[in-house]
């Protein structure tokens, strides 16, 4: 017979799964609502819902590391400002600033109080990338942050259910995509309307007045958890450099991971300086990736929130470049943040082998623009004057690290988690054409298991009109790296199809007739490649992710032109390649 406390801890864990499943509801809602291509197709959103102290209490599976993790520190800042007893329901506050949501001003946060029976019983948060908010657009270039747009700081979006027009005004005015935009903010009003109305149901059919019992229970149950993951690792301090391509120049990031009974602390002291362009990074989206990359080797199994996350700390010196002052440029912080987890796989690949990636080929994300005011006199004796004015955002993903025991995934983000955007809904939106977008052969790092295969795109305007693209990428210079004897993955390329190399960071205009051609890197292998079965790598060659060549090269086994298995071959291949050291 289940016992007094054994249904009571049943009945804790059937509530807390249903505030998650609350919460994918919330962010669904966002998706089903929002504008922005960045979030309706690729995901790059998240969505919570937190007790009147600001904990955090779940968080969808849908959504970003940097959206929620940041989310997770972010709510305390609009408490501090509208303490929980002055918020009255109906109400909705709102911020983009940088040092507060999610790093750069793209994205913007909303929180709304949750009222049932008449009391505050939780707030409710989301964040979502907008495609433009004015400046000089979403470029890496710029100084300062007052050059990358228009900063809104902590205000009321709608207060006891009326709009602020003012601040409504202030916006759409101030950016290229008005309906874009303005309909973002009402797609975090609606989903965060529909958490508070999901959780006031789930209230009602538990009879419960407030969520102090069950936020405790979840609180402390995944504290403990973490730590019990964490006492397993064995103790000591650990540390990595991982090189970025950085902007005017390379960037080390150098991080120390200590691991005690207490709990895991991550260290960034001796990370360079901030850089005088806009790929610094603000602390609280610093903690959001180093976080992330921590829970995943730790302890995947656990939902994140205030509890999980509380045993790891971060610490990086004030003036580096991943904790930037204001008015320091952020607008590609992601550049950075999302090398943070392979900074921390790196540094516990040493206590933990069997757990960690290779390193990841990253998102590249080109923002794409045209019409009459962008290309100018760029356009040449072309009659633009017919063009009309376009932004779109497009998310492109690198292959994934591979892992300990599979493949890393081809074409997949890590550790954004964002979903790649369809060529189709480009093109439904905006005079671009995706002329190619396929696997990139040879890219995944070799390894008993290999790195994700990169992709290659190119991308025109439509009738070969010009346009202008801004680019924030990296590894092309520092490839992705591999594992535990993995090979590296290949680095990226930046082009026109013309042939002419570009900048990997900046903003390119892309004549007449020409196209931007991308060819994304790949991700690094782990263990070595002499261990990975032959048949994989047959398989491999069939499905064209690597060459016949590459299959003798990295991994000893030789394929014959109609595909098949030389075993023998391949037998005394991998006998030379030992023999000759170089494996």
């Amino acid at each position: 017979m289940i016992g007094h406390d054994a249904l009571s801890q049943i009945r804790m864990q059937v509530m807390w799964n249903r505030l998650i499943s609350v919460v994918e509801e919330q962010a669904q809602t966002l998706i089903r609502t929002a504008f922005c291509t960045a979030t309706r197709e690729g995901g790059d959103l998240s969505a919570g819902v937190f007790d009147p102290k600001g904990r955090m209490l779940a968080q969808a599976v849908t959504g970003t590391p940097g959206h929620v993790n940041s989310m997770a520190n972010g709510v305390k800042h609009f408490l501090a400002k509208y303490p929980i007893d002055s918020m009255r329901e109906g109400d909705h506050y709102i911020t983009n600033d940088p040092w507060i949501a999610s790093g750069h001003l793209h994205d913007f946060m909303i929180v709304t109080p949750c009222f049932h029976r008449g009391r505050p019983v939780a707030l409710f948060s989301a964040i979502v990338h907008v495609v433009d908010v004015g400046g000089r657009g979403y470029i890496a270039t710029c100084r300062q942050v007052y050059e990358e747009g228009l900063l809104i700081p902590i205000a009321p979006l709608i207060r006891a259910g009326q709009r602020n027009e003012i601040l409504l005004d202030v916006i759409r005015e101030n950016v290229r995509e008005p309906t874009q935009v303005i309909g973002d903010l009402y797609a975090l009003v609606a989903c965060t309307n529909d958490g508070c109305k999901r959780l006031k149901g789930m209230m009602n059919e538990l009879d419960l007045d407030n969520l102090d019992e069950l936020g405790g229970y979840i609180i402390d149950s995944s504290r403990e958890a973490t730590l019990r993951e964490i006492r397993k690792i064995r103790k000591g301090t650990y540390r990595y450099t991982l090189r970025s391509d950085g902007m005017d120049f390379e960037v080390d990031i150098v991080g120390a991971v200590t691991v005690t009974d207490d709990g895991i602390h991550v260290d960034y002291t001796g990370t360079g300086p901030v850089s005088d362009y806009g790929i610094n990074v603000v602390m609280n989206y610093t903690e959001a990736y180093t976080l992330y990359g921590v829970s995943c080797i730790v302890a995947p199994d656990i939902p994140q929130n205030a509890g999980s996350l509380e045993p790891i700390r971060i610490t990086a010196p004030a003036g580096c470049i991943l904790n930037a002052p204001r008015p320091w440029p952020v607008a590609a912080r992601h550049v950075l943040g999302h090398m943070l987890p392979d900074v921390v796989m790196g540094c516990l690949v040493q206590a933990i082998p069997d757990r960690v990636i290779g390193e990841s080929g990253m998102t590249w994300n080109p923002h794409i623009r045209g019409g009459p005011s962008v290309v100018g006199r760029a356009a040449g004796d072309v009659d633009v004057s017919g063009l009309p004015e376009f932004d779109v955002f497009m998310i492109n993903s690198g292959g994934m690290g591979a892992r300990a025991t599979k493949d890393g995934l081809s074409a997949t983000a890590f550790p954004s988690g964002v979903r790649t955007t369809p060529a189709e809904a480009t093109e439904t939106i905006s005079p671009i054409i995706v002329w190619r977008k396929e696997y990139r052969p040879d890219s995944g790092g070799a390894g008993r298991s290999r790195g994700g295969v990169g992709q290659i795109l190119e991308i025109g305007g439509a009738d070969n009109f010009p346009f202008v693209a801004s680019v924030m990428l990296d590894k092309v210079r520092n490839p992705p790296l591999g594992r535990n004897g993995g090979r590296q993955g290949a680095g990226g390329h930046v082009l026109l199809r013309s042939g002419a190399e570009l900048a990997q960071k900046g903003v390119h205009r892309i004549p007449r007739g020409d196209h931007l051609y991308l060819e994304l890197p790949g991700g690094g292998g782990n263990g070595d490649p002499l261990e990975r079965e032959p048949e994989k790598v047959v398989e491999d060659v069939l499905d064209e992710l690597v060459s016949i060549a590459t299959a003798r090269r990295e991994y000893g086994v030789v394929v014959r032109e109609d595909g098949t298995l030389d075993s023998e071959a391949t037998r005394r291949a991998r006998a030379e390649i030992r023999a000759s050291g170089s494996a």
